[in-house]
């Protein structure tokens, strides 16, 4: 199933009634993670422990329970004496070093001391690429370009399609040339489409270009250069097909079994809530469940909680009984 070709355009958001549930929760739909991380900021790192051994070496599912365990209040003071008690322990040194990255870009360390932690954690697991995510998330804020491309390709070397690193990395190339209208040669586009040819057939990569698209929008809004309605943006020939692929790229992979599946689930909402196909949208909406993420619901200024709410529960209601497609789920 495709999406209609001449979808209506979405009413303006309004403030959201009903379905209410917990929100922007950097765990997403991973239960054991919450635990942990709750526990984390207890003080009882032994969970973590333990959290991280059952992960292996699933680097897409790795990365992202590190990266949501750094956010967990204290978590570098807690992972510090995690080293201290286990200096051995490479994922004690993983996490410390994903912590002081946020206490980096929070401006309570400095990019230096995370930079060592990043590099230190590396020495000791040479094959994760997770303390170079931690490296990419630090240069994406405050380094240099060389910088952020080394990272990424050292991430690429050892897990070639990681998803985070992937959205990062589009993010950042996003920002480039801000004023530019819509130019399919601009580096994200490049960038997006790339990656997602190179994919395997099942990688959620096959979504990059619509986060690409997204993301072009965050930095026109941010320079004032945005089209006068969000559907504007979503309404050229171009920003069509990506999406019409995506969509049916979810049809037919579904891709919500990815650790970070929720992540792109939001941006496919997103997109085709704002080019106005609503029994599309629900369907998206439905599966998102009460797990939205904060980007891009906060693109151009909108509190992330009110412009989901809203635009869940217009799509909800303007798609009314139609049957909403869902993915195949081939494998």
């Amino acid at each position: 199933m495709s999406i209609s070709p001449y979808p209506s355009p979405p009413p303006p958001l309004r403030p959201a009634r009903g379905l209410r549930g917990p929100v922007l929760a950097p765990a997403l739909d991973d239960s054991p993670l919450a635990i942990a991380a709750d526990a984390l900021a207890l003080g009882q790192w032994a969970r973590v422990r333990t959290l991280l051994a059952e992960t292996g070496e699933d680097w897409d599912l790795r990365g992202h329970r590190l990266t949501v365990l750094a956010t967990a209040p204290d978590s570098a003071a807690w992972a510090g004496d995690w080293r201290l008690a286990e200096p051995d322990s490479g994922d004690a040194a993983t996490l410390l070093a994903l912590a002081t990255v946020r206490l980096a870009l929070h401006g309570a360390s400095s990019t230096e001391a995370a930079a060592r932690a990043c590099a230190a954690a590396a020495r000791m697991l040479p094959d994760d690429p997770t303390p170079w995510l931690g490296a990419l998330i630090l240069a994406r804020r405050t380094g240099t370009p060389e910088a952020r491309d080394h990272a990424f390709q050292q991430i690429r070397a050892r897990h070639r399609d990681h998803h985070h690193a992937h959205h990062l990395m589009t993010a950042a190339l996003a920002e480039q040339r801000p004023g530019a209208r819509d130019d399919p040669r601009h580096p994200a586009h490049t960038f997006a489409a790339r990656a997602a040819a190179r994919a395997p057939a099942d990688s959620p990569l096959a979504l990059l270009p619509v986060v690409a698209h997204t993301e072009r929008y965050r930095v026109l809004a941010a320079a004032g250069r945005a089209p006068r309605t969000d559907r504007d943006h979503w309404s050229t020939r171009r920003a069509h097909q990506i999406l019409r692929d995506a969509f049916d790229w979810w049809l037919e992979w579904g891709g919500e079994d990815h650790p970070r599946g929720k992540v792109d689930l939001n941006f496919l909402a997103h997109a085709t809530f704002h080019e106005g196909r609503m029994a599309e949208a629900a369907a998206l909406f439905q599966r998102i469940g009460p797990h939205p993420t904060r980007a891009p619901w906060s693109y151009a200024g909108r509190d992330a909680d009110g412009a989901f709410r809203a635009a869940r529960d217009t799509a909800l209601r303007r798609a009314g009984d139609t049957t909403a497609p869902g993915p195949r789920g081939r494998r």
